[in-house]
């Protein structure tokens, strides 16, 4: 998916700044997640202009996300997702490449809904000072020791609703790195639907279905660990189909 097309998608989207988002941070939200081709997404962002405005940041409306994904070394955070425990955590570092900016994120879902606090650090801040422990601690974060086990690239397109308190995100040039491991889904867009409570007459919801999209929830970091890490080397029976369908949606 090249820029020029990307852009062509965009132009008649009102754009929207960083500042002006903030009435729609949305940290506790639900979530619905849909994963489809690079190639539907022109189709897609060519229908909702009307309904959406667009977040440019450093002018550009697909700014390079670095994210840092911290765990134990026996990976506790994944485990706790591939066990498929209804309260369980994230730690990750969070760079907005473009605009210079990075916090430590912790984020924490429970029944269905989405928390998530944060911090500011310094740019090129990607380890754990005790600074950043304590916020750990007191995000209820108690696993001892956590190491740096998957860094995530993607760039990113934000459109803000209209009409209502709702964000919309399209994760696309999707790319993971472990140690000299470097592997993507560059084919692939993740679309996160972010709301307070769960609606379906939103008009993304009404696009994707027309187009026979379905909900398809997935995780960006137990995919990209085991893809880094080895399917020899980490647990993944319940993940065998995701993986199956990405890679299958990677090669359209």
């Amino acid at each position: 998916m090249t820029d020029d097309i990307i852009h062509k998608a965009l132009l008649d989207y009102h754009k929207i700044s960083l500042e002006e988002m903030n009435n729609v941070k949305l940290m506790d939200r639900v979530e619905t997640k849909y994963v489809f081709s690079a190639k539907q997404l022109p189709i897609i962002l060519g229908q909702l202009q009307n309904d959406y405005k667009v977040l440019r940041i450093s002018g550009t409306e697909t700014p390079t996300y670095k994210t840092i994904y911290f765990d134990t070394d026996s990976l506790y955070f994944y485990k706790e997702h591939h066990r498929k425990r209804k309260n369980r955590y994230k730690v990750r570092f969070r760079n907005y490449v473009d605009s210079n900016l990075t916090f430590l994120e912790v984020k924490h879902k429970q029944n269905g809904r989405v928390d998530k606090q944060r911090i500011k650090v310094d740019t090129d801040h990607f380890y754990l000072s005790n600074e950043d422990k304590r916020f750990l601690s007191k995000a209820n974060i108690h696993q001892g020791e956590l190491k740096k086990q998957l860094t995530n690239y993607y760039n990113r397109i934000t459109l803000i609703s209209k009409h209502s308190v709702e964000r919309v995100t399209f994760d696309l040039n999707i790319n993971f790195k472990y140690n000299d491991v470097e592997t993507g889904l560059d084919q692939v867009v993740i679309l996160e639907l972010k709301q307070p409570q769960l609606s379906r007459s939103t008009p993304i919801v009404k696009v994707l279905k027309n187009l026979q999209i379905r909900p398809y929830n997935v995780s960006k970091y137990c995919i990209g660990l085991i893809k880094t890490h080895g399917v020899q080397e980490v647990k993944h029976n319940r993940f065998k189909k995701k993986l199956l369908q990405l890679n299958k949606i990677n090669t359209i």
